[in-house]
Formats: structure tokens, C-alpha cells, sequence
């Protein structure tokens, strides 16, 4: 096995251990015994604790948001729900979900953490969907005043929406309502509520 696809493997196996510990509670003893590696590999592919958490980011940033990517031969709501990838199977969805969940709550007591899910997670989402946007408004099949501003606010609808329930319900009621309000919340965010 590869160095690259060791890491990966490591940093899968031990991205179920943090789900189960949570950040602080989970120690590099923990990534070897889990992964059954040595020591010495561990830290020579990861020297901190840090680093593992880094390549779960890296891992997931496309089941989070499908950029880059071609959606130009679409309808934009067809390509936005694509990107964010509203029709994903049940797994990779409770998956998303259980990390989305997972940086909210242990980025909150974690100023490292949150750091890096913002480097490597937000920031680089943020900028690929501000890119995808303004390449579409240049190609005059939408328009805004600010790119920046238009990623903001969906990511801010689309991704309370993946992660998290109506308010009051502690789980969506099922998946087909959850599809629909993430399709609806496209529409909202593509045709707007004034009438034309």
C-alpha cells in the first residue's frame, strides 16, 4: 500500500472513532490501536492529531458539494441540486450528516478544529460555488449583484437544511421530505418570491 493510500485508510478508520469519542477524547493511541498500525507510520503520516482530522476534511469535501464539476447542459436548479448533491443514496446522506453534525458541534470547543473545517472545508466550498456562479452569470443564465454574497446565502439555506431537521422534529420525517425542501429551497433560491 501506498503512503497516500495508507493515510487515506487511516484516516477513514479513524474518522469512525471521532464520530464515537468526539475530537478531544480520541488520541493518537486510539487512530493505532484502531487502524493496527504502528506508531512510528501513524506519526510519520500524521504528526498530529490535527493532520488525521485534515484528511477526513479532504476525503469528504466532494460528498459535501460536487464541485468542480459540468453542469452547464442543465437547468440551473438541476445544477445546483446536483452540486449539492440533494439525490445521494441513504448512507452517503446519514455520512454527510454525521460529519456536518460532528464539526458543529465539536468546532464550538475546539478553536483548531474550527479553524481548519473553515480552511479546508468552507473556505474551499465557498470559493468553488462563488466560482461555479459567477461563471453561470457570465454566461448570462443567472444573475445577482455579488457572488460572494449569493454563496453565502446558499450554502447558509442548503446546508441547515442538510444537516439539520425542521425545527421541533428531531429527524427529518423521511427522505423524500427532505429531497423536496432541498429542491424547494433551490427554487426559492433561483426564481425568488416576487412575482414577475
Amino acid at each position: 500500500m501506498s503512503d497516500a493510500e495508507q493515510a487515506l485508510s487511516i484516516a477513514r478508520r479513524a474518522r469512525e472513532l471521532f464520530y464515537v469519542k468526539g475530537y478531544g477524547r480520541t488520541t493518537m493511541e486510539d487512530i493505532v490501536a484502531r487502524c493496527r498500525i504502528s506508531k512510528t507510520t501513524l506519526y510519520r503520516l500524521f504528526p498530529t492529531k490535527i493532520d488525521v482530522f485534515a484528511a477526513i476534511i479532504d476525503d469528504h469535501r466532494q460528498e459535501m458539494l460536487a464541485l468542480p464539476g459540468d453542469y452547464d447542459d442543465l437547468p440551473i436548479e438541476e445544477a445546483l441540486a446536483r452540486i449539492f448533491l440533494v439525490d445521494i443514496d441513504e448512507e452517503a446522506d446519514r455520512e454527510r450528516k454525521a460529519l456536518i453534525r460532528f464539526v458543529l458541534v465539536e468546532g464550538q470547543h475546539y478553536p483548531e478544529l474550527a479553524a481548519l473545517l473553515y480552511e479546508r472545508g468552507g473556505d474551499w466550498s465557498m470559493r468553488e460555488l462563488a466560482f461555479w456562479l459567477q461563471t453561470q452569470k457570465e454566461k448570462g443564465r443567472i444573475n445577482f449583484d455579488n457572488a460572494d454574497d449569493a454563496t453565502l446565502a446558499l450554502m447558509d439555506l442548503m446546508f441547515r437544511a442538510v444537516a439539520l431537521p425542521p425545527p421541533g422534529i428531531p429527524e427529518w420525517p423521511d427522505r423524500g421530505d427532505r429531497k423536496r425542501y432541498l429542491r424547494a429551497c433551490i427554487a426559492l433560491f433561483t426564481r425568488g418570491i416576487l412575482p414577475r
